[in-house]
């Protein structure tokens, strides 16, 4: 009797997973080959459009690609290399403006989306799990954000705090991250970053100087 107890509990289901681990496990299962995605970063207050940059990059590797970056003051053709980020109005066929790299990472790190998820999940996230793809959201506080990367967290300061989501898709990629930054004498501002159309890395060179 006792074997055939042993062998029935034996068999029993694992307990499930908790939401916080189903998405470190997915995390952890992200593969690390480089690829392409078209990309859409959306900033606003209330319906007022802020920016918009629209193209597609490189992802898994260095941040590469070719954008359009539209404002309320202008619209400008944006290539990004490893090196440099070139800038230059649309529809115009002068010279290119030239800036380091390091200004096109922009006010979420697209190479740091794990570690933001991961920051999150340690500020008492919920977890959607019946969301595809699985959603985690948490309110975090600009100093939370410097712990992931210092710039960004800095030029956050004057707010109070930000609610964040993510989007975890089945591969372990971050497809979306939105962000709802609360201020205490300003409108709020919402910022989202999407990725879709996945595919190969596609080579990006410095553009011909004319």
């Amino acid at each position: 009797m006792g074997l055939m107890l042993s062998a029935c509990s034996s068999s029993q289901p694992a307990p499930p997973k908790s939401g916080p681990q189903v998405v470190r496990d997915r995390l952890a299962a992200a593969g690390d080959t480089p690829y392409s995605a078209e990309l859409r970063a959306l900033t606003q207050a209330g319906t007022r459009q802020l920016q918009l940059m629209e193209g597609r990059v490189n992802l898994n590797a260095p941040f590469t690609g070719r954008t359009t970056d539209t404002t309320e003051q202008y619209t400008e053709d944006v290539v990004i290399t490893r090196q440099k980020v070139y800038r230059r109005a649309t529809g115009t066929h002068g010279p290119w403006q030239q800036f380091p790299a390091s200004v096109a990472k922009g006010g979420i790190r697209t190479d740091r989306l794990p570690q933001y998820v991961r920051l999150m999940l340690g500020h008492s996230a919920s977890v959607h799990q019946d969301s595809a793809p699985l959603r985690v959201s948490a309110r975090l506080t600009p100093k939370d954000v410097e712990s992931v990367d210092r710039a960004v967290g800095r030029n956050l300061r004057p707010a109070t705090t930000i609610d964040a989501d993510a989007w975890i898709d089945n591969e372990g990629r971050v497809v979306r991250v939105r962000q709802k930054i609360h201020f205490a004498s300003h409108p709020d501002i919402e910022a989202t970053i999407t990725f879709t159309d996945f595919k190969n890395p596609t080579p990006v060179n410095a553009p011909a100087a004319h």
